[in-house]
């Protein structure tokens, strides 16, 4: 009498395969993981832009740089300039939480001299005691005349905000009798703007110096009258 033969059904081949590895990762997990690759990127690409300018820094320079793949940079982010933009945005939010220590549309509130002193105090010990967004700062104008998209972005994403927050503010304070809340935001920003152009980056602090707090004093003190 013959050995019966073992015939092997195919469900008892899928009941021998190994199992497969079980995904244990969750949407948020995978959010995490995401972010911190896109914070990566945007930190190599800072490092790239500083150390060789825009022109020359290439997507394998920032994806070498953030230790991930060519691909996952471009999963992230759609070209250079799209990269660059959203640098300046990130920049822009880390500088608004800095000087305002609240997320963006919160209101002013405090008396205008205290509120102005203290707007004015902050953003240029933020911004002069930065040095890498000094140097970006400097990239940014060294650029603009080849790629003045690049000026753009950072004349929209930056200024705009604080533009937008100190305009209503000032436009609430009827006791400083202002004909153009808009006008005065404009000039107040746009006289700290100059002041770390000309003092830091244009270094006339070596040869007309302008003492910062004596700055910010003759500011406040044009916009609110001695009794507010």
């Amino acid at each position: 009498m013959g050995k019966k033969r073992l015939v092997l059904t195919a469900q008892d081949l899928a009941f021998s395969r190994p199992l497969p590895k079980m995904d244990t990762r969750t949407p948020t997990s995978d959010r995490q993981l995401s972010g911190a690759k896109r914070n990566a990127i945007l930190s190599g690409a800072m490092q790239e832009f500083l150390a060789h300018g825009y022109a020359a820094t290439t997507m394998d320079r920032v994806a070498t740089a953030a230790k991930v793949s060519k691909a996952t940079v471009y999963s992230h982010f759609k070209d250079k300039e799209g990269l660059f933009i959203a640098l300046v945005q990130q920049l822009q939010e880390q500088k608004f939480q800095a000087v305002y220590g609240s997320p963006q549309g919160q209101r002013l509130q405090g008396p205008p001299r205290q509120v102005l002193h203290h707007l004015a105090s902050t953003l240029l010990a933020n911004i002069l005691e930065d040095k890498p967004f000094l140097a970006f700062m400097r990239l940014i104008i060294g650029e603009s005349g080849r790629f003045p998209e690049l000026a753009r972005a950072f004349s929209h994403h930056t200024p705009r905000c604080f533009l937008l927050l100190l305009t209503d503010y000032l436009g609430s304070q009827s006791g400083l009798k202002l004909k153009d809340p808009e006008a005065t935001a404009r000039i107040f920003i746009g006289s700290l703007v100059h002041y770390v152009i000309f003092q830091e980056l244009l270094y006339a602090r070596e040869v007309v110096p302008f003492e910062r707090d004596r700055m910010i004093q003759g500011l406040v003190d044009l916009i609110v009258k001695e009794s507010l």
